[in-house]
């Protein structure tokens, strides 16, 4: 190929229309969303009391804390994955789940017997939550990493966190449509180590899988 070949090549590829970022951002979630329902029938499905369980003000919460998670986990994400992105700025999106969920912790222990405590923190499906969540995260993880490729984050292994908390906002939202155990306390341990792992294999492969 000579020279003058070369650049109608490298003239035909630079006019090839691409995905615009925010759509590329938009359609992983979509299809994150998608891919954790279908996980999430496959394997669980719906808790049997699901049809009053939603009126009650311990599930309406578990489903205003994790979608406040994915929310402002997504907002953060596209905010990291440019390059004028800093994770200073994203802090304070973030820091809106865990400031509900403290939130609740404390009302739950001034509400309840001490003597509960521990029987309502350790729940009646604690691994099996954890694992669970953990599961139906990681398709919608590997997702927003590969959708990192497409953006220019300077800080691969805090936005990889942030795409595994994204993720487990996401798979704990659907999730708990079968959990049964509805205490905040449950939900700080047990959903917090399932979103703690997410957040840690995203920190590990972002390096790998959302190199640009």
């Amino acid at each position: 190929m000579d020279t003058g070949e070369l650049i109608q090549v490298l003239a035909a590829d630079a006019k090839r229309p691409r995905t615009s970022l925010p759509s590329t951002w938009w359609c992983a979630a979509s299809f994150a969303i998608v891919l954790a329902a279908i996980v999430f029938y496959a394997t669980v499905g719906l808790r049997p009391d699901i049809a009053t369980a939603v009126g009650t003000l311990r599930v309406l919460f578990k489903f205003a804390l994790m979608l406040t998670l994915a929310g402002t986990a997504f907002g953060a994400l596209r905010m990291l994955s440019r390059p004028e992105g800093n994770w200073r700025r994203a802090l304070p999106l973030l820091a809106a789940a865990p400031a509900l969920l403290i939130a609740a912790v404390v009302l739950e222990l001034m509400s309840v017997p001490r003597e509960t405590w521990s029987e309502r923190a350790m729940g009646a499906s604690n691994v099996y939550c954890t694992i669970l969540i953990m599961m139906i995260g990681i398709g919608p993880l590997s997702l927003f990493l590969l959708a990192l490729r497409h953006g220019a984050p300077t800080s691969p292994r805090i936005s990889g966190a942030v795409a595994g908390l994204l993720a487990g906002g996401i798979s704990a939202t659907i999730y708990a449509l079968h959990c049964t155990d509805d205490s905040p306390l449950f939900v700080a341990v047990w959903y917090g180590m399932a979103l703690a792992g997410l957040a840690v294999l995203g920190s590990i492969a972002a390096p790998r899988l959302a190199r640009w």
